[in-house]
């Protein structure tokens, strides 16, 4: 990807698709071109569902929920069609929990919600609560949870979330 520093200059692709290549913090913000990064995901990548919670669990217990929503994100555009709002879902809740370390309260708790009930309805549409390990009950609880904790952290004055101690664990046997 190139730039030429212009304000009206845009990052491209070797395709000329619009990208931005400006590096990134651990939760996703945009930092100055020169500045020091965290590594980014790469986008479109195909995994297999194991592989998809596995990664996206390890990024969310390294602080790092933009990531693993964009792992989630593959997952919902590249999976089959009928479990594309299982993973649009738990994207949601990712980026949620992103909003809220970011001190983003309203949309946090809002995306937290949502997310919860993407997840909670295909829960109950397809009568599956395990689907490759996740605890689906867990999560939508988990969901709910912080994003109460969240509104009530906003109106007390709190600060953002610290994504470490609020990351869900996915598996079954490891949801809190």
């Amino acid at each position: 990807m190139t730039n030429t520093g212009a304000s009206d200059a845009r990052d491209r692709d070797t395709d000329g698709r619009a990208r931005n290549a400006r590096p990134r913090d651990g939760l996703g913000r945009p930092l100055p071109y020169g500045a020091e990064g965290v590594p980014r995901q790469a986008e479109g990548v195909v995994r297999t569902p194991d592989r998809t919670v596995a990664e996206a669990q390890a990024l969310l217990a390294a602080g790092k929920p933009f990531h693993a929503h964009e792992v989630f994100e593959d997952a919902w555009k590249s999976g089959p069609r009928a479990e594309r709002a299982l993973w649009r879902g738990l994207a949601q809740l990712a980026v949620g929990l992103t909003h809220a370390a970011r001190g983003n309260a309203v949309g946090g708790a809002r995306l937290l919600r949502r997310g919860a009930g993407a997840v909670a309805a295909w829960e109950q549409e397809r009568r599956e609560d395990r689907p490759y390990g996740l605890d689906l009950a867990g999560l939508t609880r988990w969901a709910r949870e912080l994003a109460e904790r969240v509104e009530r952290g906003a109106e007390q004055g709190a600060g953002p979330v610290d994504p470490v101690a609020e990351a869900p664990r996915l598996g079954w046997e490891e949801v809190r």
